[in-house]
């Protein structure tokens, strides 16, 4: 997947996950009581600062804090963009 947006620095675009539509019961969500999704894949990643290079890559599945980074939208598709220190895990 190609996204037509370079992030400087130590900054990375994630798409998020889907937010969940069932609980493992099987009871719908409504969409006033999903959760934002805390796990996504990392689109596109900048080269890092200049002694801390990236460590993460497009492709990369990772987990996050709920309330991180900014949202984006390009070309109708919604992202959110952070520094890597924001990122907790790659899963």
């Amino acid at each position: 997947m190609s996204v037509k947006i370079t992030p400087l620095a130590d900054r990375v675009v994630i798409e998020p996950a889907p937010a969940e539509e069932k609980t493992a019961g099987g009871i719908i969500i409504p969409d006033t009581a999903k959760e934002k999704p805390q796990r996504g894949t990392v689109v596109a990643a900048g080269p890092g600062k200049k002694d801390e290079p990236t460590t993460v890559k497009p492709g990369d599945v990772v987990l996050y804090g709920k309330y991180a980074g900014t949202e984006i939208s390009i070309d109708g598709k919604d992202y959110l963009i952070m520094r890597e220190s924001d990122l907790y895990a790659i899963i």
